[in-house]
C-alpha cells in the first residue's frame, strides 16, 4: 500500500487541516484540553521527539538534534496514523545530558538523572490522561543521554506501567538500517546528520562553510569505547565527524523516512509484545 503524506497544513486561522491522500498528525501543544482527552484512550500514541542543544560543527545549528527528531517524529507518526493508531505528537525535549559537546559555545547540558526523571514524569502524564503507547523519537546519541533514556524506559515499562517504544539508533538492529557514515560512528554534523537539516530546514545550514570543509574520518563510537569523554578528545576540534561536504536534501529526505519506518516498526513491536504478554 502506498505511503500517506502527511502534512502539517493549516488554514489563516491557524488551525490543521487535511487534504485528499494527506494524513494530518496533532501537535499536542496546539490542541485544546477537550481535543486532547478525544485523542486519548485506546488506540492513541503519543510521539515524544527528543534531541539536544549542542554544537554541530561550524556549519550547523546548535537545535540540529531536535530538528531530525521532530522529522523522524512527524515520518513515524505519518505511519502510525496509516495504521488507524490516533497520533499526537508532544513538543520536542530540547535539554538533556550532552557531555561529550560541553566545551563549545552554546551547548546546554543537564544532569542524566534529571532527563530520566523529566522523562518518566510525561509518561506519568500521559498515563494518567489514558494514552496507550510512548514512541520516543531520539536523535542524540551522547552515552550519557541514551543512558537517561534507558533508565527511564525501563521505570516506564515497570512503575508506570505504560507501554513505551525506544529504538536506539545506536544499536542493533536499528544501526543497520542507516548510512555507512553513520555506522562507522564517524556522523556527528557529518553527511548523515547535515543531510536531513538540508531537507528539513536549508535556511539554518551554513552552506558556503560546510562545502569547504574537510572530511574527518574519526569514530566517535570507537573513542566512546576507548575511555574518551569530550568531542575534543575524540578528535573533532570544530564539534564535526564524517563528510558533511557530501551532504545532500534528497540523502536527508531518504534517511527521514528511514527513520519515520524505525520508529512505527518499534512501536508495533511494543504493542505486539504487550498483546503477548496479555495472552
Amino acid at each position: 500500500m502506498r505511503q500517506p503524506i502527511l502534512r502539517f497544513a493549516q488554514d489563516d486561522a491557524g488551525r490543521e487541516k487535511s487534504s485528499e491522500d494527506t494524513i494530518t498528525v496533532q501537535p499536542l501543544a496546539a490542541m485544546t484540553w477537550e481535543e486532547a482527552r478525544g485523542a486519548a484512550g485506546p488506540g492513541s500514541a503519543a510521539v515524544l521527539p527528543v534531541g539536544a542543544i549542542e554544537a554541530h560543527g561550524p556549519h550547523l545549528p546548535l537545535e540540529t538534534d531536535v530538528i531530525i527528531a521532530q522529522a523522524m517524529a512527524r515520518s513515524g507518526a505519518g505511519r502510525l496514523a496509516a495504521r488507524g493508531l490516533r497520533v499526537v505528537i508532544l513538543p520536542p525535549l530540547a535539554y538533556t545530558a550532552a557531555a561529550f559537546a560541553q566545551g563549545f559555545a552554546g551547548t546546554i547540558s543537564l544532569r542524566p538523572e534529571t532527563v530520566t526523571a523529566t522523562v518518566m514524569d510525561i509518561a506519568g502524564s500521559l498515563t494518567h490522561h489514558g494514552f496507550g503507547v510512548l514512541a520516543i523519537a531520539n536523535a542524540h546519541l551522547d552515552p550519557g543521554h541514551l543512558a537517561s533514556l534507558d533508565g527511564a524506559v525501563r521505570s516506564i515499562r515497570s512503575d508506570v506501567g505504560l507501554p513505551v517504544a525506544f529504538p536506539n539508533l545506536a544499536a542493533k538492529p536499528w544501526a543497520l538500517r542507516l548510512s555507512d557514515e553513520f555506522r562507522s560512528g564517524a556522523c556527528h554534523a557529518g553527511q548523515f546528520e547535515t543531510s536531513i537539516v538540508l531537507a528539513e530546514r536549508p535556511e539554518l545550514v551554513r552552506d558556503g562553510i560546510r562545502a569547504a570543509l574537510p572530511p574527518n574520518p574519526a569514530s566517535l563510537s570507537r573513542a566512546i569505547r576507548d575511555g574518551k569523554h569530550t568531542f575534543e578528545e575524540a578528535g573533532g576540534a570544530r564539534a564535526y565527524f564524517g563528510y558533511p561536504a557530501q551532504a545532500t536534501a534528497e540523502e536527508g529526505r531518504a534517511t527521514i523516512e528511514i527513520l519515520g519506518a524505525i520508529l512505527d516498526e518499534a512501536v508495533q513491536a511494543e504493542l505486539g509484545a504487550r498483546t503477548g504478554q496479555a495472552t
